[in-house]
């Protein structure tokens, strides 16, 4: 009798064991993945101490869900664009293709290292606002309800996002010089380092069509206090539009991953 192979879940979630493994080894991968956004959130919180957001936000508090948002982005959408070039470019997918792991088991596996590294992430970026920066902290569990939803969607978009833009990069050397761009293009339009109402028209416009826009919008309602939507161009947080957005692109993302995924280079045959 044949041996009966594990399932792709099971096949799946031992991956994300081991991309967990590999991923907390790589020193220069956790200063950026955990640091940047703190970084960058005490860089605004000083630049912009003096300004007043309405209603007495705090230059932090505005920020801190920007950051939280754009953390997730990085985390999901440009860290596995990148790392699955690489990946491919050193013929470690190649190697991978020869054991019984389906492409579903390894997007599986890199979806898991994705919620990890994203939780871990947001605990120690709250933390820090919390207590450094003076950011209140909500407690309303109907908040904490939004986040999570709001977390899993964007989390799971940006994956399936990240894993299908991972064949544009030619190589893996190039991939952040193609990647990146993109991100900090999204970034810039989609209120993460700006107050999202100060953008021109225009380009609050173009970021609606994408999901970082609605995944930072989403972190607003949820850590701004409640009655601040009216200072957003809408006049509300929008999270209807924003779940109908975010799930469009996980559906597209998984449609692309599965019809674009490679497991070796274009030019390899």
């Amino acid at each position: 009798m044949s041996a009966v192979l594990p399932s792709p879940l099971k096949v799946g979630l031992s991956r994300t064991g081991i991309e967990v493994k590999e991923f907390f080894r790589e020193r220069e991968q956790l200063i950026f993945t955990f640091f940047f956004p703190i970084i960058f959130l005490g860089i605004f919180s000083a630049v912009f101490s003096g300004t007043d957001f309405n209603g007495g936000v705090t230059a932090a508090t505005y920020f801190t869900p920007g950051m939280i948002a754009s953390g997730i982005f990085l985390t999901s959408f440009q860290s596995l664009a990148i790392a699955i070039a690489v990946e491919r470019d050193q013929d470690v997918l190649k190697r991978l293709r020869g054991t019984p792991m389906s492409p579903q088991s390894y997007f599986i596996g890199k979806i898991g290292l994705v919620l990890v590294t994203s939780v871990l992430q947001f605990a120690l970026l709250l933390a820090i606002a919390g207590l450094l920066l003076g950011v209140d902290i909500p407690t309303e569990p109907s908040k904490w309800l939004r986040f999570v939803w709001i977390f899993v969607l964007g989390t799971a978009s940006g994956s399936v996002l990240g894993i299908a833009f991972s064949v544009v990069p030619k190589s893996g050397r190039g991939a952040p010089a193609v990647v990146t761009p993109v991100v900090l293009l999204l970034q810039f339009i989609s209120g993460v380092y700006f107050v999202y109402s100060s953008l021109p028209a225009w380009m609050r416009t173009v970021s609606e069509f994408f999901p970082l826009k609605w995944l930072a919008q989403g972190m607003r309602s949820v850590f701004l206090p409640d009655g601040y939507e009216v200072n957003e161009p809408g006049g509300s947080w929008q999270l209807g539009t924003g779940a109908i957005v975010l799930s469009i692109w996980l559906i597209v993302g998984l449609f692309l991953a599965q019809r674009l995924f490679r497991w070796t280079r274009r030019d390899a045959g």
